[in-house]
């Protein structure tokens, strides 16, 4: 009395494109806490130290004392002067000719790693160490300078998952819109299936057999389409040869959360269906 539609509706196709949103979204989400996360984990222990003054031959003498006060700090596993070359190649692009004309005093850069996590008494001890042989020296977490970077982070991996959660709610509208409306057309069937017997259980089975074929065909549809997306940009992004970038792929916890996206927008979309069906079924009988 109630043959199954076939997929020419509209709400497979709605399915689809949501699902692909949500998939691109978490993606995107995933991506971005595994990029905050390495860069946070690489740095945690890097501190660096500028020593700042303009006379070349003292800036040199300086970096030397800092160096052998630096490695006879306990905690300090390796200490690296930046060669000057790579300081002028870095300041180029914002400096431009006056980075290597000398006119602008760059000061020495030293890298240094630590044993543990370069917290605030970290840094306090090494300051402290160098201020009586090294004056003009300054000690920086390089933790630090990540921070308004880790913050905006964590601001798009917000946004991210507000999306996921307005697409569930699209998803669950578009789905009570296509189960009152099949419902509607069907009213004077069902109320004849009602006087032959039929528990309203088995009335809502046939609705919810519809809308688990056509849920799950809209859904493959949409993982297929956020997935290959993601698979071009993920693409795309590697070509950049950014070591940012590739430490901000995604890992394979990731893709199992990604593979449940269909399978929840499904249960949601019968979940949903099944309460409209039971208040409309309530409704009428």
């Amino acid at each position: 009395m109630l043959p199954p539609a076939r997929l020419t509706g509209p709400i497979p196709w709605v399915i689809a494109i949501l699902i692909a949103l949500v998939v691109l979204a978490a993606a995107g989400g995933l991506a971005l806490r595994n990029l905050a996360t390495t860069a946070a984990g690489e740095l945690a222990s890097a501190v660096s130290v500028q020593v700042i003054e303009p006379n070349p031959d003292l800036r040199t003498a300086r970096s030397d004392a800092a160096v052998g006060v630096l490695t006879a700090l306990d905690g300090v596993t390796s200490v690296r002067v930046v060669p000057e070359a790579e300081l002028v190649a870095m300041l180029e692009p914002w400096l431009g000719d006056a980075a290597r004309s000398g006119d602008v005093p760059i000061p020495a850069l030293i890298d240094v790693e630590l044993s543990r996590t370069a917290g605030p008494d970290e840094i306090a001890g090494i300051r402290t160490a160098l201020a009586a042989k090294v004056p003009g020296s300054r000690v920086d977490a390089q933790g630090d300078f990540l921070q308004p970077v880790g913050d905006a982070l964590a601001a798009l991996q917000w946004l991210a998952l507000g999306l996921a959660v307005l697409v569930a709610l699209a998803t669950a509208a578009a789905v009570w819109l296509a189960a009152r409306n099949a419902f509607a057309g069907a009213r004077d069937t069902v109320e004849i299936m009602h006087l032959l017997g039929a528990s309203e259980r088995q009335i809502a089975a046939v609705f919810l057999r519809d809308v688990l074929r056509e849920a799950a065909a809209g859904a493959l549809l949409g993982a297929g389409l956020g997935v290959a997306a993601v698979w071009l940009l993920g693409e795309q992004f590697a070509a950049l040869g950014s070591g940012m970038v590739s430490g901000g792929g995604l890992l394979l916890t990731d893709w199992l959360i990604i593979a449940a996206i269909p399978l929840a927008g499904v249960i949601l979309a019968m979940v949903t269906a099944r309460i409209t069906i039971a208040y409309a079924l309530k409704a009428m009988l």
